[in-house]
């Protein structure tokens, strides 16, 4: 597990050079976004141990595999962390995917593996975790949520957004990293979750695979050009 901080507040947490995870740093303690895929747990608590501080919360972006893959192993070794994800999310896997009457007919996709953590709360647009504000950002999947920490204006986008192998919104296929398209439920609909971080005018925003994004206004605006 490869630990780089971003900025004062922030530092990513990164596995096989793909798949990243955030601890966001509090006055109680790191708020861990996303837990990678399984088998992580050990490095992850290693990581927030080096960097001084506990996890006290874990705030999932959306329940594919490779950002809940470690939650049950991370609540077996930090059975006090509060567990958050969106509650659109959490209905989603309750109902095995089935999508509301108001949703887009299509396939849900992507890697859904069962976990046994429930989590401690919901949250909805506008919600607070920590410094974190949530914001709702469907289309990779139907309940995927995204985070705007406000002290720096920093967006954690998971998924909503991706900048291995270019900058794209979900659904817009890379070849050079296919997953978060493949995986993707709705591509309209992630176009329009990605003009609602663009209207944010974000000073960061770092994803789910990639590298971190310093001033990215631009590369969004051409991003959702390229997928609307």
């Amino acid at each position: 597990m490869k630990a780089t901080p971003v900025s004062d507040n922030l530092i990513q947490l990164n596995r096989l050079g793909v798949v990243n995870a955030f601890l966001v740093r509090e006055d109680d303690g790191f708020t861990l976004v996303d837990t990678t895929l399984s088998g992580n747990a050990g490095a992850i608590v290693e990581a927030a141990g080096a960097a001084g501080l506990p996890i006290v919360r874990i705030a999932l972006t959306h329940a594919h595999g490779d950002h809940i893959g470690s939650l049950d192993a991370l609540n077996a070794e930090l059975p006090d962390a509060h567990v958050i994800l969106g509650a659109r999310e959490f209905r989603l896997v309750e109902q095995e995917r089935r999508l509301d009457p108001d949703e887009p007919e299509a396939k849900v996709r992507g890697s859904w593996p069962a976990f046994e953590t429930p989590p401690s709360r919901t949250v909805v647009e506008d919600d607070r975790v920590g410094s974190l504000r949530v914001l709702f950002t469907p289309g990779h999947t139907p309940g995927h949520i995204s985070f705007l920490d406000e002290r720096d204006r920093t967006v954690i986008a998971g998924d909503a957004l991706s900048t291995l192998g270019g900058v794209a919104v979900a659904g817009k296929l890379r070849p050079l990293f296919p997953l978060v398209a493949m995986a993707t439920w709705h591509r309209p609909t992630a176009v329009q979750s990605a003009r609602k971080l663009r209207a944010l005018d974000p000073q960061r925003v770092v994803v789910g695979h990639g590298k971190p994004l310093d001033d990215p206004g631009a590369a969004i605006d051409r991003a959702v050009q390229a997928a609307a």
